[in-house]
């Protein structure tokens, strides 16, 4: 079956949609590509299946009332609100939904995309950061676009401009910034160099070729602007997160906010005084939203690094874990709110905000709404940055750990009550079987468990809850813009963490604990399948492979170029053979800190579900016109335990939700079920759900063409270790 991965689909032409065995058409299946070499570099090749880009001309001449038709934007408008007023699929009709055909990028490695549409042309990108085109109708492939360039990281979306006959798709591979011809696919020339920006430039750091900044959220457009943040590394060193806008014509650099402030700039005693050169991050990974009609953007902010102890950056840390609003058109910095200050529980502003409008005492207010890691909605005025809920401050204990100065208050809001459970206790520990019940009950009275704010301890465990991952995520949450009523997707996870001395020896073993061993932990186990085990790794992976990976980076990973050619093949054998080679040649490894962290660990029983009690994953929807809940319901299952009975556990999920005006939410994002679903928004009662060929870890789009709605989602998995991962993407409409 062309276009199928025929390992996953070889049992069954199709896959189940609410019991009903569907057969995705060979007809509108991914046609055979001649494979061509890939260049060396440069603006990379395209591939075209249809000669001439007859059918994409001939959209040249927009219809104004396609828009409402499209999803042109990464969270459907520049509001980011993931809502559609399309609602030929609705409550009555959503039964009967079906796929209408399904594209397969024939890649592993899973997604995390949300496609865009316009003009009746799905845009998106595959596993390895090529970037295609098709007829968003039948899924036929017009163009893919291969930069040469072999994608590690995620790529959640893309941007689109557009002025009379110029359209451009602006879309992120790895550290470059593409501007591709939307009609052919092929870059521009006069956009940066041949084509490209790179995103290592214009930060002021030397050398260029050192930093890493990819961008993994795709930038958003502002009139002849695009506006970009990055994804930036977890430790030091690593370059500062400035918000950049380039003109969408040439690539040139407008404008740069510096989100960890030079001398005389606003927030700059914040910081030590001589930070600004050397600290880095502050950066915005998660997307951002934009206010076309008053000109300001709005930019949440992930931590400084290192993220975990913040010896050289006493201070409250302006702007990281900010959501700031700016000046669209120059950078300058309207307002902020700094939701954690000094963060040092890696506490990142994690998705991209949502503007929406709310009424109060019989007005309309104009709104802008941020979710957080730690379960919190904050609702703000967008003018002028005044909150919507009360925002008080709480005292918070000191840390213990000698050159850390924890900040002494923190802010939280009066309503909306939080989304996740805040506080793990003895009585939340899992009962799924008394053997898993007194396992985490042994493991629990080992930990320093007291809820959100407590700074970390060296050696002993404090527990994070909701973990380190959320809370909200990336994915976003959506809004209905005619009731006010926000849709957010959560995990329930507890995680743990510690610090411990490092002892800064000059060795590959240094380099690693510094480094790596904030993710992977001491002894190289991991947190699988999110962070993977790195024990036996020169079993599966060659030297040059795993040398490739530390300096390119992959999924979670950032990379980490700024080592030598000594220093990586130190550690490139360290990693294979436990040898830690002495260091006296190839420049000097990374600073270490006094302390480091011990690793990511995710409180799991040992059959590896999580060890506290369900709900592991929910869905809420909250009405921001008067703080309070509509309705709260599990979101997600594991099949071996629904097998059982155990129904409702809710499960870890990554990708957001779209509302629509048909009165449905759709949303995938669970990790292990493979499920893509449709409930009534107003009561979140199912109301239909299909199985992928992989999970849904993506927030899907809606779009209408020729009179026919369709809902769209990336499929790739890659979350699940039981589980084999892809790159597929899906449609549904209702039946002709």
């Amino acid at each position: 079956m062309i276009g199928i991965r025929s390992a996953v689909w070889s049992k069954v032409l199709g896959f189940t949609v609410a019991g009903v065995v569907v057969v995705a058409l060979a007809s509108l299946a991914l046609a055979d590509q001649p494979k061509k070499s890939k260049p060396a570099g440069g603006a990379g090749t395209v591939k075209k299946s249809v000669p001439g880009m007859a059918v994409g001309n001939a959209r040249v001449r927009r219809d104004p009332s396609q828009e409402q038709r499209d999803w042109p934007a990464y969270g459907g408008t520049a509001d980011n609100n993931h809502y559609s007023a399309l609602a030929q699929i609705n409550r009555q009709t959503v039964k009967h939904l079906a796929v209408a055909w399904s594209f397969d990028s024939q890649e592993e490695g899973g997604l995390q995309t949300t496609p865009i549409v316009v003009e009746g042309v799905l845009y998106g990108i595959t596993p390895t950061q090529k970037v295609f085109a098709l007829d968003a109708a039948t899924g036929k492939l017009f163009w893919k676009f291969e930069s040469g360039i072999k994608g590690t990281q995620p790529d959640r979306g893309l941007a689109y401009w557009a002025e009379d006959k110029d359209k451009r798709i602006l879309v992120g591979v790895m550290n470059f910034v593409y501007a591709l011809n939307a009609i052919t696919g092929r870059p521009i020339e006069s956009f940066g160099h041949h084509g490209r920006i790179d995103l290592r430039e214009n930060l002021d750091r030397e050398p260029v070729t050192s930093q890493s900044v990819d961008l993994t959220s795709p930038g958003i457009v502002y009139r002849d602007l695009l506006i970009v943040g990055g994804r930036n590394p977890e430790t030091t060193p690593a370059p500062p997160g400035n918000i950049r806008a380039f003109d969408v014509r040439t690539g040139k650099l407008r404008w740069s906010f510096h989100t960890i402030p030079r001398p005389g700039e606003f927030g700059y005693d914040t910081w030590p005084r001589e930070a600004w050169k050397t600290a880095g991050a502050a950066n915005n990974w998660a997307g951002m939203a934009v206010d076309a009609k008053r000109g300001i953007v709005y930019v949440p902010t992930g931590s400084a690094v290192p993220d975990f102890y913040g010896e050289d950056r006493v201070g409250d840390d302006l702007f990281a874990n900010c959501l700031i609003a700016l000046n669209a058109q120059t950078g300058e910095r309207i307002w902020h709110f700094q939701g954690v200050r000094h963060d040092i529980w890696d506490r990142d502003f994690p998705a991209a905000p949502v503007l929406l409008t709310i009424k109060r005492d019989g007005k309309d207010i104009d709104a802008v709404a941020q979710t957080t890691k730690q379960g919190f909605v904050y609702l703000f005025d967008r003018s002028n940055g005044t909150p919507l809920f009360p925002i008080e401050y709480h005292k918070y204990p000191a840390s213990t750990v000698p050159g850390e100065v924890a900040a002494a208050e923190q802010p939280l809001p009066n309503l909306p009550a939080p989304y996740a459970r805040q506080l793990l206790r003895d009585n939340l520990l899992t009962n799924r079987t008394p053997e898993a019940h007194q396992w985490a009950l042994e493991k629990f009275r080992q930990f320093r468990s007291e809820g959100q704010f407590v700074p970390f301890s060296v050696e002993k465990d404090t527990v994070v809850f909701p973990g380190f991952d959320g809370g909200a995520e990336w994915g976003g949450p959506a809004v209905d813009p005619e009731t006010g009523i926000i849709y957010v997707n959560s995990n329930e996870m507890a995680w743990t963490g510690a610090l411990t001395p490092n002892t800064g020896e000059n060795s590959a073993q240094g380099i690693y604990l510094s480094q790596c061993g904030v993710c992977h932990g001491e002894k190289m186990m991991g947190s699988p399948p999110a962070i993977p085990s790195l024990v036996g790794i020169g079993d599966r992976l060659t030297p040059p492979q795993i040398a490739a990976t530390i300096t390119a980076g992959k999924g979670r990973m950032p990379g980490f170029p700024n080592l030598s050619d000594d220093n990586l093949s130190a550690l490139v054998t360290y990693l294979t053979s436990g040898e830690s080679k002495e260091l006296s040649s190839g420049g000097p490894p990374p600073v270490p800190m006094k302390y480091r962290f011990t690793g990511y660990h995710k409180f799991l029983d040992p059959e590896g579900y999580p060890a506290v009690l369900p709900p592991w994953g929910t869905l809420n929807a909250i009405n921001l016109n008067t703080g309070e809940y509509a309705w709260k319901i599990p979101l997600g299952q594991y099949p071996d335990l629904a097998a059982k009975g155990l129904n409702d556990t809710g499960a870890e999920n990554y990708g957001g939700p779209i509302v629509t005006a048909g009165g449905l939410l759709f949303i995938g994002a669970t990790n292990f079920d493979k499920k893509f679903r449709a409930f009534d928004k107003s009561t979140g009662e199912l109301l239909w759900e299909a199985t992928l060929p992989f999970a849904g870890n993506a927030t899907p789009v809606t779009y209408e063409v020729n009179g026919r709605q369709f809902v769209v989602i990336a499929a790739g998995g890659g979350k699940d270790p039981r589980s084999s991962s892809g790159g597929v993407y899906v449609a549904f409409a209702l039946p002709r």
